[in-house]
């Protein structure tokens, strides 16, 4: 009760104590939601380490060099842990965007219901990750 009377009524309580609340409350969504976020792609490098050919045939289909595997899984290895300790947040958030998008192309089989969802999930994280680049300060 007292955490809804701090939001709705600030003037009674305090005008600081409203604040305080709602910068921890978006202090623990922006980690958790980094957290998440870098889940993706950690999960992805891992992915892509433990059981390469799923991916080289993707890119093969594609008539993509087999090899560009690595520097994928080494980009998002990297990107993954950037975003959980929040280093260069802007930046890394608007690659990781770009790398999405550009890899939704490979899931574009409108035949498989299951590339299509994969293709439809890039292109949200990559909503995602905008959002976080917008509301990111250029210094982060």
């Amino acid at each position: 009760m007292r955490f809804v009377m701090c939001s709705l009524m600030p003037d009674m309580l305090g005008r600081g104590k409203s604040q305080t609340i709602w910068s921890a409350v978006d202090r623990v969504l922006d980690i958790s939601g980094r957290v998440l976020l870098a889940a993706f792609f950690l999960a992805g490098t891992a992915q892509k380490i433990a059981d390469p050919a799923q991916v080289e045939g993707l890119l093969a289909d594609r008539g993509l060099p087999t090899g560009l595997i690595w520097p994928a899984a080494v980009f998002t290895c990297l990107a993954g842990i950037a975003l959980v300790v929040g280093w260069r947040l802007r930046l890394v958030a608007l690659s990781v965007a770009l790398y999405c998008a550009v890899t939704s192309v490979f899931h574009f089989i409108p035949s498989d219901g299951w590339q299509m969802s994969i293709f439809v999930k890039n292109w949200a994280i990559t909503g995602g990750l905008l959002c976080l680049a917008a509301r990111t300060p250029d210094h982060a």
